[in-house]
């Protein structure tokens, strides 16, 4: 927590992997709200992985890990990237692809998107993913024609503990505010605020959902309020941090 940030309206605490969640600590701060990082999860990739492009017509993308995995193993950028939102877009813009789409929204979206802009024969389609992913992307485009590859080339571990000090800035009533963007990490949260002790400490605090999905993981603390976002984009998150 920095106690000595000025004009704080929130104390917020991120539980988004560390490599996702400087974006987001930019925009909380410009807002005037302190911030406080406990991962619920760390990604690794996956040490055997590896990938084939031939003869694939574009690579799907479910999360900017995905992106950062899939950069370090192949210098393949003239593919076309589609990405489930647009902060995986952003993502993949900054590893080097040129021809990004961003479905601006969920799994189902990003199927529906590829449907919408891809034909099944112009060749294989393959879905960079972790080896926990949410929804069946893979499933949907099957069922719609297309031949598609769904390769795991991460993990997400999911961390054991709560760190000394979100346990201490709980129980004192410091943090007002915790972000959730993903159901495991809801999930995750949950499991290590019971296993601390936290249930009473988040009658409090209020829980910002990215879905519906993931305020239902949530839901299983006593929280003050949980906030869903009109849209799972980090910027209708936002949104509603920022409405009164």
């Amino acid at each position: 927590m920095d106690s000595g940030d000025k004009g704080v309206v929130m104390r917020a605490l991120i539980t988004r992997p560390a490599e996702d969640a400087k974006g987001l600590e930019a925009e909380l701060r410009r807002r005037g709200i302190a911030v406080m990082h406990e991962p619920m999860l760390s990604i690794e990739r996956m040490a055997d992985a590896s990938v084939d492009t031939a003869g694939v017509q574009g690579l799907l993308f479910t999360s900017s890990n995905g992106v950062r995995a899939f950069a370090s193993l192949s210098d393949r950028r003239d593919l076309p990237a589609f990405a489930v939102g647009d902060a995986t877009a952003r993502a993949c813009r900054a590893a080097g692809f040129v021809d990004v789409h961003s479905a601006a929204g969920d799994v189902d979206a990003l199927a529906n998107y590829v449907i919408e802009h891809c034909q099944p024969l112009d060749g294989r389609l393959v879905q960079i993913a972790g080896t926990v992913s949410a929804g069946d992307l893979a499933g949907a485009l099957r069922a719609a024609g297309f031949i598609i590859d769904r390769l795991p080339i991460y993990e997400a571990h999911a961390a054991t503990s709560l760190s000394p000090a979100t346990r201490d800035a709980m129980k004192s009533g410091r943090i007002d505010a915790v972000l959730f963007f993903s159901p495991r990490t809801a999930s995750t949260f949950v499991s290590l605020a019971e296993s601390a002790g936290l249930e009473n400490a988040c009658r409090n605090v209020n829980a910002y959902c990215l879905s519906p999905a993931v305020a239902k993981r949530a839901a299983a603390l006593p929280w003050r309020r949980i906030t869903i976002a009109a849209e799972p984009t980090q910027t209708a998150l936002l949104d509603v941090l920022d409405s009164p």
